[in-house]
């Protein structure tokens, strides 16, 4: 089976959008179809182009619709690596807006149809005696090899990140807290936003990277790092990875890692007011490199992009490299594919 990985990826054009609708006995089944048209233009470093393919979760389709908006997607392999899955593949995503709660979606194919798990959120803003927050989100699932488990990253206040575990992807065990902003130097605000990967960095004795978006006093966002050598105790650079100043961006934030001919590169995305794009910068297997490459994923102007895409999360099936990402502006949007051209 091929399995989602932290492979290249980027697309641009215009779409239209074909709401597809569906109920299924242990939840609803999400689909939206679209048309592109356009050219794709070169991506840097050799990472192919993505094409928006349709549109996978739309909040107003969802049961567990507290807030009337969704973000975050994590796309995961489930089958072969835990009993009895309900589908080939597991999406993660969640509202962020209180009180949050990070859900779950399946399917058999990363362009869908996904069927909304029927008892989400899956982990909720209050869970005794770990914590009572006013929101949860942003999941990030690795498949911990070492430990055969799904580990869930997530935050809630937007000051702290979290670690629970799980054997089949859906009941999920609290661990501990894995960063805060007290982690960081005095005036930082927010610690979110993160993701973490299989990464090793044998000089630092780690095997473990995260990345995630961070806050200060100034209120620009700027991407954080990470690193562990077991997933569960960090050690956090006091400095920013990219900086906003870095790129001429406003704010940056959902950071995801990407290998490539023998490098690592985070893609990003920027705020609506400085462009709403992904971009690139390329940090060498040693994260010692800040080698900015501009634009990696330019958002569709149209429908459901409406010139922002964010928190791409990356996967491959069957031989195809898929991007599912956030679309559409902040906190109005839904959950969106695009495929490698």
């Amino acid at each position: 089976m091929n399995e989602p990985q932290t492979n290249p990826e980027s697309e641009p054009r215009m779409g239209r959008r074909v709401f597809l609708r569906s109920a299924a006995a242990a939840g609803t089944v999400l689909a939206t179809g679209a048309i592109t048209t356009g050219t794709a233009a070169a991506a840097p470093a050799g990472f192919p182009d993505y094409r928006y393919v349709r549109t996978l979760l739309d909040p107003s389709q969802l049961k567990y619709n507290p807030t009337g908006e969704i973000i975050f997607p994590c796309i995961r392999g489930a089958a072969g690596r835990v009993p009895k899955p309900l589908g080939r593949y597991y999406l993660y995503y969640a509202p962020h807006d209180a009180p949050g709660g990070i859900c779950l979606a399946y399917g058999d194919n990363i362009e869908g149809p996904f069927t909304e798990y029927p008892a989400n959120p899956i982990v909720a803003n209050d869970w005794q005696p770990h914590y009572k927050v006013s929101h949860v989100s942003s999941p990030h699932v690795l498949w911990n090899e070492d430990a055969h488990e799904m580990w869930l990253y997530f935050h809630g206040e937007n000051t702290t990140t979290r670690l629970a575990r799980s054997k089949d992807g859906i009941h999920f065990t609290y661990d501990k807290v894995v960063l805060t902003t007290a982690m960081l130097p005095a005036g930082t605000t927010e610690t979110s936003y993160a993701r973490v990967f299989r990464h090793d960095l044998p000089s630092r004795g780690a095997r473990y990277v995260m990345l995630f978006m961070r806050n200060d006093t100034t209120n620009h966002r700027d991407i954080g790092w990470g690193w562990s050598a077991d997933g569960r105790g960090w050690t956090f650079d006091q400095q920013s990875l990219v900086s906003h100043t870095d790129v001429g961006a406003v704010n940056i934030g959902g950071p995801h890692l990407l290998t490539r001919n023998g490098s690592a590169y985070v893609v990003y995305n920027t705020d609506k007011a400085s462009g709403g794009n992904l971009l690139i910068t390329e940090v060498g297997n040693d994260f010692t490199r800040r080698n900015h490459l501009g634009l990696f994923h330019d958002s569709l102007s149209g429908a459901p992009d409406n010139g922002r895409s964010a928190a791409p999360s990356f996967g491959t099936q069957d031989g195809a490299a898929y991007m599912v990402y956030e679309a559409g502006e902040r906190l109005q949007g839904a959950i969106a594919v695009a495929r490698a051209v």
